[in-house]
């Protein structure tokens, strides 16, 4: 969270998960969808959808993928339940009216800045947080507000280097699957602002690795913080 010696405002626990290539990649050239996930990797991630309030990622991952961010409940072996919050970083508004988060599925937030004047359907909240660009932190707090406390930060590079630079997440989940893309327009996992030194350095602890078919998943909680509860912790009815 940002510095400062007045009170911190509440916001969701956020969970950070993605999905690289060994060499840290999370899509092919030019951001082409890449599924790096293995099956069994799949089935984690619809449950950490299941499980959170809301799932969040930025218009970039809209505008490539088309994602519908429901939960793929068929993977659980389940009977279909609430499904999160979809929320869109989209500070321009460039959301595409034919973009499948809009469809009415379930409930969905944009996020936009003060420089959009784009309009959403009725069944679309929409929420200013920032003047120019979406302001992260105040967008979780006003989420909180809502009663999210359970969300879900799925991408894409831009999104992912945001949250993590500014410490607003506690705890990091990263999929490696046994593969090597390289190349210069293959997004990395974090993009955004240089490192300049030691003291910008995004400091994790690390909590273990775990076999989930071909590849292996990394968890990892800022250092210097408790080890948070799983999303589905404490949820009751």
């Amino acid at each position: 969270m940002p510095g400062g010696t007045g009170p911190v405002a509440p916001r969701p626990a956020v969970w950070v998960n993605c999905a690289v290539s060994l060499d840290g990649r999370l899509a092919f050239a030019k951001g082409g969808r890449a599924r790096l996930s293995s099956p069994e990797d799949l089935v984690r991630v619809q449950r950490l959808r299941a499980e959170s309030d809301a799932v969040l990622i930025g218009v970039g991952t809209v505008l490539k993928d088309d994602p519908s961010l429901r939960v793929h409940w068929d993977l659980l072996e389940e009977r279909p339940g609430r499904e999160p919050t979809r929320v869109i970083v989209d500070s321009t508004g460039r959301t595409p009216d034919s973009a499948r988060v809009l469809d009415g599925s379930a409930p969905t937030v944009v996020a936009v800045s003060e420089r959009s004047t784009r309009s959403f359907p009725s069944h679309v909240r929409t929420i200013v947080a920032g003047a120019s660009r979406v302001d992260l932190a105040l967008l979780f707090t006003r989420l909180y507000e809502d009663g999210v406390r359970r969300l879900m930060v799925e991408g894409g590079s831009e999104v992912l280097g945001s949250v993590l630079k500014a410490g607003l997440f506690d705890r990091l989940t990263v999929y490696y699957a046994p593969v090597v893309l390289g190349g210069g327009s293959a997004p990395p996992m974090v993009s955004g602002a240089e490192v300049r030194g030691p003291e910008e350095l995004v400091a994790l602890e690390t909590l273990g690795f775990e076999r989930y078919g071909e590849g292996f998943v990394a968890s990892f909680v800022p250092r210097a913080k408790s080890v948070p509860s799983a999303p589905g912790a404490g949820r009751t009815g």
